[in-house]
């Protein structure tokens, strides 16, 4: 069992569980680590993600499963489909907050949606969670590289899920979350899929990771800082060239 993998998860999950009650971000003007974080984010993406999708398409067009190799041009169109279900949700919420601050008053969303939220982001952890399972074979520099990104990229998703659900969030939602992560890296431990199912998922994955990190890691002008978001993605890019 990798240790390095089970450290990842955990740590990541008490990003989660300690995000919305840290003091020390609230001092921090939103737009600075934002931006920070959105060139960090936009870095992995290109020289992390880009790169792993390409590998994806690889494992694919090996396969002999019929039903994969249906998407053996298409694992792009597989991280599209992920981003297009997380902007649809994104949407969801956004109208189900609207309707209940009409409704009641509250500005959050109604039981139903919160649920539907924190399901597809409980999806969206397990899967990272269950990729984890190689982690050992990366190193633990690589871990602390990959922690370093997926840790300021849940920061952001815990503060615009918690501006969604509120109370709802902090009470069940963030262990939810947390749990879902190292419940993925567990069935990594027990299962092997097919690398090529494991390919399609995490063409998935990624569009929804591209989503996440272009809807809150790249405020609009003026609420940008250009300055940090270049000191993010160079930073970044230097530490995944060694």
């Amino acid at each position: 069992m990798s240790a390095l993998g089970l450290a990842l998860a955990v740590s990541l999950g008490v990003v989660h569980v300690f995000a919305g009650q840290s003091t020390w971000i609230t001092k921090i003007p939103q737009n600075l680590w934002t931006s920070f974080a959105g060139g960090i984010s936009i870095t992995y993406i290109f020289l992390d993600i880009f790169p792993e999708l390409n590998q994806a398409q690889t494992e694919i067009e090996r396969s002999g499963n019929m039903l994969v190799r249906y998407f053996e041009h298409h694992v792009y169109l597989l991280a599209l489909i992920g981003l297009a279900l997380f902007y649809g949700l994104e949407k969801v919420a956004l109208r189900s907050r609207q309707r209940n601050q009409e409704m009641t008053g509250e500005n959050a969303t109604e039981p139903g949606i919160f649920w539907l939220h924190i399901s597809f982001f409980s999806l969206y952890n397990a899967l990272l969670g269950y990729l984890f399972r190689e982690s050992a074979v990366h190193g633990l520099l690589d871990c602390i590289v990959l922690f370093f990104a997926l840790g300021l990229h849940f920061l952001v998703n815990d503060v615009d899920l918690r501006q969604h659900h509120r109370r709802a969030y902090d009470r069940v939602g963030r262990w939810i979350l947390a749990a879902a992560i190292v419940t993925g890296w567990t069935v990594g431990q027990a299962t092997h899929f097919n690398e090529a199912v494991i390919a399609a998922i995490w063409a998935l994955v990624a569009g929804g990771v591209i989503f996440n990190v272009l809807k809150e890691e790249m405020p609009e002008d003026p609420d940008s800082h250009f300055g940090l978001f270049t000191v993010g993605a160079i930073t970044y890019a230097v530490i995944l060239s060694f």
